[in-house]
């Protein structure tokens, strides 16, 4: 597309050498070349900077969104999930607040028209009656959901939280691209962007009052505890689980608001009301506010293969023990094939026009509206009805007609002629333009703004700016928006002081311990057991790679029996960062990722540091003294870990069942290495090899002297209760951990696993080093194996 002149003026200035593309409107520039208003003060500060400036905050920003872990999940090509980082533009889209009022008052009567039609079609489907929306399109809609069908929520609304798709037009005027009604993401990461970008822009002009996102998620939360009508039940996300695409967002949100993460499997109806599964047994669950699409949230009445939905939901909705944001059913408005009916529902029900159009969208399914979509399709989008994703979102399926050759133009044709319903077509729309920074220049390229609104108890709020999806080519056409681009935070601006509203204001000092789900304990016990089942696998390598280097390629019997004890428990040094060990870090991330909800950003921070440091020396790591300094590496970057969260964890029964999986994890590992020294011909340097691995070289050394011998380790590694590396310490905090726990609902005051944990407490404390040999070390190792059993039975199932 050919680019203006110049803008003439400020000659130094960025804006100077920003290019708009003909045709088109831009954020930051007026039709008459110059800055608008609201972008003034913004662009005045941009030009007091120097571009190694500019490229230091932009860092900045970057940075941030690294350090918190921002990311969103793609799928590769193998079907799998995919981290991807977060792909931030650090400079703003601006909005007046005067037009941003405007926005908003058509978003809000947009969301209360969709509440109205979808409370129609689940209740007296009037709409279908007066011939205002066609039986067929309902009835063959994917998102209408039958069994939802006069089933009204408890709390009276239908809708709670809704996304809007905006386009501006060529013509200046703001367009929705689509509705976003059955579970709207975006507003976590625009909540994100913002943080990340004002990182980069602490300094902004004092006058420049920039509204904040802090109060609308509040009064957001707030309406959320409404809505469990004073009942003591939870209140959740519902997330589909770690490899959605947008679960970071699930599980941020959710740590946010301090409300529940929960996955399906996490949820039981019994006696018509939703309960969770946690470790102090099933607690009543009052509202969700759903992110799993509505068909799979229940396998019994709705989608009989889903994986991710919990059997009785509906029934716990129709019971009225449930709110759901947004109820189900509450889809059936998103699909492409509803604009095309939206305006005159609105002047049917309110007597006025929509404040914000939709596009211009043409049902197939009509034969007018038919005949009009083939004799114009060279102007149009052409694409599946009951798709609910936009245009650019989908461009498998979605046809630019002026695009096709003739041989795909006949056969589109000829199926739409066919079989008409299946198929919507819509006005192929250009973008408004705002600047990105590429190259040490400003560039201008199309964009769409996803906004968001929430229902309160005081009416519809809308979030006082949003995201822009901002496209990677200079192509104002919306289609072109799948080639992909950035995410940019959206500011707007008002002329007088903003209220600096927190999440905070108005919050009640009430001190509880939250519900903990089951599967959140059992990852964390995991993650405990993974983490420390690393540290001993890398202790092991890093005493073999020191020898290595030490004895190079010389006949060594301790190598011998450290590389087959590594091998014995899936380890093989073939490679000098073996598969073994990256595959206990990756079960460490993997635990992990599931309670992302339960992180801090520096210790999630701290883990992707360690899987990506131990991958990255897998690579070019040499065995010997290269691989001994690696391993140490990683082994301070565990003990850096392991500290986050013990130093910094609530001591809540989350932190008892991690603490839980890092000492059976330890009691095992331990157990089992001494059994080493038990060899009919233990070769020389093994007891040292052994202190080393149990990192007690030190306090040996202090303790016993010059009386150094099997025993000696043996009493240290096994029976010392003072020891932290001990077998005995384990078993030890084992019963302190086991005795804090919630009671499992059996009838003796001690479940069996705290009863063994005591035996075997009595068992060591009786014990002399010298009666130690391999059956009892064998016996340790699997009863400390067998207290994990005692615990997943009756906590995990």
């Amino acid at each position: 597309m050919p680019a203006a002149p110049p803008i003439p003026g400020h000659a130094d200035g960025l804006q100077s050498r920003y290019r708009t593309l003909w045709g088109g409107v831009d954020e930051m520039l007026g039709t008459d070349g110059q800055l608008r208003p609201v972008w003034q003060r913004f662009v005045h500060m941009l030009d007091g900077l120097t571009e190694t400036e500019l490229a230091s905050r932009f860092a900045r920003a970057h940075q941030y969104m690294r350090d918190a872990g921002v990311y969103y999940s793609a799928y590769d090509d193998r079907g799998g999930p995919r981290e991807r980082e977060w792909p931030l533009s650090p400079l703003p889209v601006l909005i007046d607040a005067a037009e941003w009022r405007d926005i908003g008052a058509g978003l809000v009567q947009r969301a209360e028209l969709l509440e109205r039609v979808v409370a129609d079609l689940h209740g007296p489907q009037q709409l279908v009656a007066d011939g205002l929306l066609p039986p067929e399109l309902i009835a063959a809609n994917p998102e209408f959901l039958r069994p939802m069908v006069g089933v009204a929520p408890r709390g009276g609304h239908y809708l709670h939280f809704c996304a809007f798709e905006l386009g501006r037009g060529p013509d200046g005027r703001w367009w929705v691209l689509g509705d976003r009604t059955q579970a709207p993401s975006g507003a976590g990461f625009a909540l994100e962007n913002r943080v990340a970008t004002v990182r980069a822009f602490p300094d902004l002009p004092e006058d420049m009052h920039l509204y904040r996102l802090a109060g609308f998620f509040r009064r957001y939360r707030d309406a959320l505890l409404d809505l469990a009508d004073g009942r003591m039940g939870a209140i959740g996300v519902l997330t589909p689980g770690p490899n959605n695409e947008t679960y970071y967002e699930h599980a941020w949100l959710a740590r946010y608001l301090g409300v529940l993460l929960l996955e399906g499997d996490d949820l039981t109806v019994r006696d018509g009301a939703m309960h969770v599964r946690t470790v102090s047994g099933l607690q009543p669950l009052s509202v969700l506010w759903r992110r799993v699409d509505a068909a799979f949230v229940d396998p019994l009445e709705l989608r009989g293969d889903s994986w991710i939905g919990t059997a009785g939901a509906v029934g716990a909705l129709r019971a009225g023990s449930l709110t759901m944001a947004n109820a189900l059913g509450s889809g059936v408005v998103e699909t492409r094939a509803m604009q095309a009916f939206l305006p005159r529902i609105c002047h049917a029900l309110t007597g006025q026009a929509l404040q914000l159009p939709g596009i211009a969208t043409w049902w197939c399914g009509q034969p007018a509206e038919r005949e009009q979509v083939i004799a114009q399709a060279d102007r149009m989008l052409i694409g599946p009805a009951f798709s609910t994703r936009l245009p650019y979102e989908d461009p498998q399926a979605t046809r630019p007609g002026a695009q096709l050759d003739p041989d795909e133009r006949a056969r589109l044709l000829q199926q739409l002629r066919s079989d008409g319903a299946r198929w919507v077509a819509q006005e192929a729309v250009r973008l408004s333009t705002t600047p990105v920074y590429m190259d040490g220049r400003l560039e201008p390229r199309p964009f769409v703004l996803r906004a968001f609104v929430a229902r309160t108890p005081d009416g519809w709020e809308v979030m006082p700016g949003g995201f822009a999806r901002i496209g990677a080519q200079a192509d104002t056409r919306a289609i072109a928006m799948q080639l992909g681009g950035q995410a940019a935070d959206v500011w707007v601006v008002g002329e007088r002081p903003v209220v600096q509203e927190t999440l905070l204001a108005g919050a009640h000092l009430q001190r509880r311990e939250s519900a903990l789900p089951s599967r959140a304990a059992e990852n964390l016990l995991w993650l405990g057991r993974y983490t420390e089942r690393s540290e001993a696998i890398a202790r092991v390598l890093r005493a073999y790679h020191v020898r290595l280097a030490e004895i190079g390629d010389h006949p060594a019997p301790l190598l011998d029996v450290l590389g087959d004890y590594l091998d014995r428990i899936g380890v093989e040094v073939i490679d000098p960062i073996p598969a073994g060990l990256l595959r206990s870090l990756d079960g460490a991330a993997t635990s992990a990722s599931r309670i992302r909800d339960r992180f801090s950003p520096d210790g999630w921070g701290a883990l992707h540091d360690l899987s990506t440091t131990a991958n990255r020396f897998a690579e070019r790591v040499t065995a010997g003294d290269d691989a001994s300094r690696a391993v140490t590496v990683l082994l301070r970057k565990l003990a850096g870990f392991s500290g986050l969260m013990y130093e910094n964890m609530y001591r809540s029964n989350g932190w008892r069942f991690l603490e839980i999986g890092r000492r059976i994890e330890r009691g095992i590992q331990i157990a089992d290495v001494l059994a080493l020294l038990f060899r009919s011909e233990a070769p020389a340097g093994l007891q040292q090899a052994l202190l080393e691995i149990a990192d007690s070289v030190m306090t040996h050394r202090n303790r016993y002297g010059v009386n150094a011998g099997p025993h000696s380790v043996l009493d240290l590694l096994a029976l010392d209760g003072a020891n932290p590396r001990s077998v005995m310490f384990q078993v030890d905090k084992l019963r302190e951990a086991f005795a804090q726990l919630p009671a499992t609902g059996a009838g003796h005051p001690l479940p069996d696993f705290a009863r063994q944990a005591m035996r075997l407490h009595t068992e060591l404390a009786t014990r002399d080093a010298a009666a130690l040999d391999p059956a009892t070390l064998a016996g340790l190792s699997r009863d400390i194996a067998g207290l994990y059993n005692g615990v997943s039975r009756a906590y995990f199932h």
